[in-house]
């Protein structure tokens, strides 16, 4: 059976680029489940999973348009330490390089802490691969009919999937 349209498809992959060598391996895990044509992978590799079968194996290799986007220098943004959510304020330990959740106006957000001032932080709320090129290594482990309750939910069930 081909991937297509409301195909759940489960899979492992192995994510790498240039500049950061290999990132991610679903290898020692349960393979990732999604619902072809809902939107629940980046959309350059919901293109390329397009035909497979299980038991295929493939790569490919997304530009940032494909995969989490260009980067935007204008989502680096000075920020008063009050913003972060959970943050012990008598002591607060930040360190550049630590993903923290900040109240925005369209609510909570994960960024990158650039920066610790006195009061302040710099941070990045890029995704932390936008603007990478990105190399997915595939396995296709199934593909099967996605279920009334599936499509009517747009999303898989099950193992790997959202359970309810």
């Amino acid at each position: 059976m081909q991937i297509d349209k409301d195909k759940v498809v489960s899979f492992h992959y192995r994510l790498s680029s240039p500049e950061f060598g290999l990132i991610e391996d679903s290898h020692d895990g349960e393979p990732l489940l999604y619902m072809h044509g809902h939107g629940g992978l980046i959309a350059g590799l919901e293109a390329a999973m397009v035909g497979h079968n299980a038991g295929d194996s493939f790569s490919v290799t997304l530009a940032p348009e494909q995969a989490y986007g260009p980067r935007n220098e204008n989502a680096v943004q000075r920020i008063s330490k009050s913003h972060v959510i959970g943050s012990d304020k008598r002591k607060p330990d930040f360190h550049p390089g630590m993903m923290v959740q900040v109240n925005t106006n369209s609510g909570p957000r994960s960024v990158i802490v650039i920066k610790v001032g006195l009061k302040t932080l710099d941070v990045d709320a890029n995704h932390p691969l936008a603007g990478r090129t990105l190399s997915f290594d595939v396995d296709v482990v199934d593909v099967r009919e996605a279920s009334a309750e599936e499509i009517a939910h747009g999303h898989a069930h099950g193992a790997g999937g959202h359970q309810h």
